[in-house]
Order: C-alpha cells, then structure tokens, then sequence
C-alpha cells in the first residue's frame, strides 16, 4: 500500500501552501554539493533517522494483515466478513487521522504530533496483543489506522522543514522507501512469527520515535509560524551547526511566512470553479485510477491470494512479494525526473495489467482444471510483476502529480479532498477484496486489470507532463 507523503488535509497554509516543500521525490543538481554551509548534517540526518522510524510504523501496520489472515481466522474464530473489517479498519482510523493531522501538528508542534501518533500506535498493538475477539481486533486496528494517519502527514513535513533546500528532495524521499521497508519486514518475519508477536514487534518502531524525538529539535518553521523567536533560532543552530550563519535562511523562513498570512482562504466550493475543475478531474482521478487496480486488496492479503494458487505458495510468495518492493521502490525514485511522470506513471500501469491478467489466467485455468501445473507459476509471477510495477510509478507519482497541478491558492483544499478520495477508494478495496475473491478469484484480477487499463487511457488523454515546468507552466498547460 501506498499513501504516499499527504498533504495538510484540514490546515492548509503551511504544507500545502510551500512551494519549496512540494519536490520531486529526488532532485538532481549537477551544481549542488550535499554539505550545510557552516555547520554539519548530522543532526538533519538523525532527525530524519528518527521521524521515519513513523514512515516504517506506517508500513508495519499496513503489512499486518497480510501473513497473518488465515492463523487469526482460526485463533479467533472469524468470519471472513469479520476479517475484511480487520483488515480495512485501517484505512477508517488512517482517513480520520489524515483529516486531523494538520489541526494536530500545527497546534501541539511537529513533534508532540509525532509523539501522540506514536501513542495511538502502541495502544492499538496491545488492544490486537491482548484481542480475544473481533470487537478488542478493531479497536486495535482502529488505533494503529489513526497514529499512521498523523505520521501521513506529520513525517514528510518535518523532515521537509528541517532539511536544508539541497537535501530536501533526498531526504523525503526516506518517507517513501520507509513505508515500503516497515511493510516488508511485517511480511517478511511474520511468514515466521506469530500474529500476537508480529504486532508486539509494531511497537519498536514507536519506541526508538519516542526516545529519538528527545534529542532532535523541532521544526523551525514551525516554531516561526508560532512566534517562538528564541526557540526558533536555537532549532535551526542544532540543524546548521552552532558556527553556521543561519541569518539569510531564517529571514527567507520568516518571509515566506508572512507571505502565506496575506493568502486568501479556499473553501471547497472554490474548487468547482470553471479554472480548477480541470485540475480537480485530474487529481481526483489519478487517485481513483491508483486505488482501483486492486493495489490494497492485494497487499492486504498477499499471503491467502498465493495460498489460493497452492498453498506451497503462501510463504515464499510472501517472501518474495516483500523482497521486491524495496529495490524496485528505489529504482522508480531514480526514475521519476529521468523519464516523466507521465511516461512512467503509464509503463507502471501497464504492468499492473499484465501482472492482473496473469493472476486472472492462473485462477481461470484452476477453476477449469485446464493446465494445473502451471497455475501456481503464472499466480505467483502475476502479483509479483503487479507489485513490482505499482512499486516503481503507481505508488508515489499520483501524488507529485497532485502537489503540482494545483495552483497555490487552492493547493490545501484540493488536497484535503483529494486525500479523502485516497482514503476512501483504500478501504473500498481493502473491504471487498475477500468478497470477490470469494465470488470468482480470475474475475477479481480481470477486473483490477480492466481499471489499469482504463488508468493507461485516463493518464494519456487528461495528465499532463509536468517534469520541468514551473507551477505557472503548468497551470497554463492544464487551462489551455
């Protein structure tokens, strides 16, 4: 699963409306050097090190579920309607802590935001831990679906605000490949774990969070917006170094501020109007078309979807499905201002179709008992070749596209909607993902094949390519 780095979804003015927070996933600058004037970038990187120890929480709630459906079914006695509420709870608790993060972070700070997802996880972990039944299951996964919601929007914007512009693009990347890691490792030692020890092991990342967030600053950008002038000047010394001369950043932050102050309020009625409904199409969209090609059905159940094919094929499936996300993750990384967003946003979505029909294939060639030996084959090389390319386009482009086709005024708005759209085709997917499996396993991936198909028609005739171009470029590409 990919949520990608969310925008501010109910206080807008400050992430959505920076322009500088709103990179590419890699900025490539053949006159950069990778060193902060004056000082060091030790404390950036430990900074970093500790707020997506939150991306890797992230990816440790959104793996749960897949290597452990069918031992939680049997230890708990749950229906399969029981287990599909467990397992796209998730996105319920996710959508509310999205909607709320931006109140949260910009009210407490960003890192007693960090500290109170961080809470909301652990709580969840034990309420699963400690689960007798569905109800306390839940309320568990509830939980962990809201802190991961906060560290949604809370972890990209701290380590956005806290590195220098050099490293920004590097750097918040991190958030990404993070998430992608943390639901790894959930796959990988929960084939071999328990399901009451997997979630105990969701803690750790929470733990090094806490104790991490006591020796790093908090963002001076946010100390700034509250007015907090010593605090403020102190955070951005422990980030540049004490010897550093912080003087033309810290007045380019103060600017910047007092910029965004004087912008007009958006409602969501002011994205309707005629200038912006193009835009609206188009990011409202590219996050239907991402979520429909069944990528959170799949995720979620990875384990039992392998098992369907053979059941030699539930672990090393597994293995392997956890295996490919990180490499191929980083490759798309690289990928994304080499090769457009638009092209390779079109060549992942042709692999999601392709790895679709394959699994599709094998499920209708086992039901009509046609070339049994090679169910398990065309299965298994079908949701690797779909993870594989959601991982390198799919997963994180819809969501560069989305921070550069909206104009700055309205940016926060759309993203609140935009985000909510996200969420809701997540746990649409999530839900029913068993029920038709349940109905015909080869009509469910026909149909997430047929979307990705629809994804390659949508991109090609109303995306446009936004590689190179300024915010006004596009804008006049997007109205022409």
């Amino acid at each position: 699963m990919t949520i990608g780095q969310y925008k501010d979804v109910e206080n807008n003015d400050e992430y959505n409306g920076l322009e500088d927070l709103e990179r590419p996933l890699i900025q490539q600058d053949k006159n950069v050097t990778y060193k902060v004037e004056g000082g060091s970038i030790g404390m950036v990187l430990l900074s970093t090190f500790v707020a997506v120890c939150g991306s890797f929480e992230f990816g440790s709630c959104v793996g749960y579920s897949a290597p452990t459906e069918s031992a939680i079914r049997e230890d708990l006695d749950l229906s399969l309607a029981e287990y599909s509420m467990f397992g796209s709870i998730l996105t319920i608790g996710a959508m509310l802590g999205a909607v709320t993060s931006g109140k949260i972070a910009d009210f407490t700070g960003r890192k007693w935001a960090m500290r109170i997802s961080a809470v909301f996880c652990i709580a969840g972990w034990l309420d699963v831990y400690f689960s007798k039944g569905a109800i306390s299951l839940d309320r568990g996964r509830l939980f962990t679906g809201y802190g991961i919601g906060v560290f949604s929007y809370v972890v990209p914007i701290y380590v956005a605000e806290i590195a220098p512009k050099n490293l920004r693009g590097g750097l918040t990347t991190l958030n990404q490949l993070m998430i992608v890691t943390g639901s790894s490792v959930a796959f990988l030692i929960g084939s071999f774990i328990t399901w009451r020890t997997l979630a105990l092991t969701g803690i750790v990342p929470c733990i090094f969070l806490l104790v991490g967030l006591c020796f790093v600053p908090e963002s001076p950008r946010w100390l700034a917006k509250v007015g907090h002038q010593k605090e403020f000047e102190a955070a951005l010394h422990r980030l540049r170094g004490e010897d550093a001369d912080i003087t033309s950043e810290a007045a380019e932050i103060q600017d910047y501020i007092e910029i965004l102050k004087t912008l007009p309020k958006a409602t969501m009625l002011d994205l309707f109007q005629r200038k912006h409904i193009h835009s609206m199409i188009i990011g409202v969209g590219i996050m239907i078309v991402q979520q429909f090609n069944g990528i959170n059905g799949i995720s979620f159940y990875a384990s039992e979807t392998f098992a369907l094919a053979g059941e030699s094929l539930a672990k090393i499936g597994t293995i392997a499905y956890a295996c490919v996300q990180i490499p191929i993750t980083i490759v798309g990384a690289v990928l994304i201002d080499k090769s457009g967003r638009k092209p390779l946003i079109m060549i992942s979505a042709s692999g999601t179709f392709l790895g679709c029909f394959l699994a599709g294939t094998a499920f209708f060639l086992k039901g009509h008992s046609w070339l049994l030996e090679w169910v398990p084959t065309l299965a298994f090389a079908g949701v690797l070749i779909f993870i594989a390319s959601f991982s390198i386009g799919m997963g994180a482009v819809p969501w560069l596209i989305m921070s550069e086709i909206f104009p700055i005024d309205v940016k926060g708005v759309a993203g609140s909607l935009v985000v909510l759209v996200n969420w809701l085709g997540a746990w649409a997917v999530s839900y029913t993902f068993n029920f038709l499996i349940s109905w015909s396993s080869s009509g469910t991936f026909y149909i997430y094949s047929g979307c990705s198909l629809l994804s390659i028609l949508f991109v090609a005739k109303l995306v446009p390519e936004t590689k190179g171009k300024t915010l006004e470029e596009i804008q006049a590409s997007i109205n022409s």
